[in-house]
C-alpha cells in the first residue's frame, strides 16, 4: 500500500488533549512499551475520527499491524467518551442561556433491508437516531447515545430523559414538529397544513423556524467528522463514537 502525507484539521489542542489522556491512563495501568507514543497514538485516534481513515490505512501509516491500529483507537475512544458530558451537566452548563434548540438527526450506517430496526422511514436508509441540543447561536452543546433508526425523536427525547430534564430547570426548548405532544418547556410549530393557518398563526411559525433552523449548524458540526458520516461498524460501538466526538469538539472549541 502507498503511503503519502497527509493534514488533520484539527486544533493542537485537541491533541494534545488526548494525548495527555493517553499517558495518564498508561501510567494508570503500567504500560511500560507500546509501538507508538501517547502523541503517536493520539493523531492516529484523530486521523480515524476526524478523517475517516480505515485501520488498514492506519496501519500502513503509522507502520503498524492492523489489529494495534485497532487495540489503539478503540483504547483512546474509550477514554475520550467517558469524558464526555452527561445530559445533567450540559442542562446545568446551559442554565443562563434563553433558551435551547434540540434536533434529532441519522447517522447513516451500513445495514441491508433485513434489519428493519435501524431502517429510517422519515429518510429512507439505515442508521442511528442522535438527538443534538445547541443553544441560541447554534453550538453544539450535547449529542445523545444512539438509538436504532427507526425510533422517532419524540421517542429517543423521551427515553434519554431531555424532555424531563429541560423542564425540571425550566429551560426553554424550540424544536420541529417531530416532538409535537412532548410537553414540559418544549415548543413545536402550530400543528396543520400551512394553508389552514391564520395569519397570526403563519407569522408564529416562520419565527419558529427562524429560530429553529441554527440547530443545523450543531448536526452539520457532528457530521464535519468525517467517520459519522458512514459508519460501517458494530451498531454497539456508535455511542461512544458519538461521545468521544462530541468531548473533542467541546475541547477544541474553549
Amino acid at each position: 500500500m502507498l503511503v503519502y502525507p497527509s493534514g488533520v484539521d484539527l486544533s493542537s489542542p485537541a491533541l494534545r488533549f488526548l494525548a495527555q489522556q493517553l499517558r495518564r491512563h498508561r501510567r494508570g495501568i503500567g504500560s511500560r512499551w507500546r509501538r507508538l507514543t501517547a502523541g503517536r497514538q493520539a493523531l492516529l485516534t484523530l486521523a480515524h475520527l476526524r478523517m475517516g481513515h480505515t485501520y488498514v490505512q492506519l496501519a500502513a501509516g503509522f507502520g503498524i499491524g492492523t489489529t494495534t491500529a485497532y487495540r489503539y483507537v478503540t483504547e483512546a475512544v474509550g477514554l475520550l467518551a467517558a469524558l464526555a458530558p452527561s445530559l445533567d451537566d450540559a442542562v446545568r452548563a446551559a442554565s443562563t442561556k434563553a433558551y435551547l434548540i434540540l434536533d434529532g438527526t441519522l447517522l447513516p450506517i451500513d445495514r441491508v433491508a433485513a434489519d428493519r430496526p435501524f431502517y429510517s422511514g422519515k429518510h429512507k436508509k439505515h442508521g442511528m437516531n442522535v438527538q443534538v441540543i445547541a443553544d441560541p447561536f447554534g453550538r453544539l452543546l450535547w449529542a445523545s447515545p444512539a438509538l436504532p433508526g427507526a425510533v422517532h425523536d419524540i421517542r429517543a427525547a423521551r427515553e434519554h430523559g431531555i424532555v424531563d430534564a429541560l423542564a425540571e430547570a425550566g429551560i426553554r426548548c424550540w424544536a420541529d414538529k417531530g416532538y409535537r405532544g412532548a410537553g414540559g418547556t418544549v415548543r413545536i410549530p402550530c400543528w396543520a397544513r400551512w394553508e389552514t393557518l391564520s395569519a397570526g398563526q403563519q407569522v408564529v411559525n416562520r419565527s419558529h423556524a427562524k429560530i429553529r433552523a441554527l440547530v443545523e449548524q450543531a448536526v452539520a458540526t457532528l457530521k464535519s467528522w468525517q467517520l459519522l458520516r458512514k459508519l460501517r461498524c458494530s451498531t454497539t460501538r456508535i455511542t461512544s463514537l458519538v461521545q468521544a466526538v462530541l468531548t473533542l469538539h467541546l475541547i477544541s472549541s474553549k
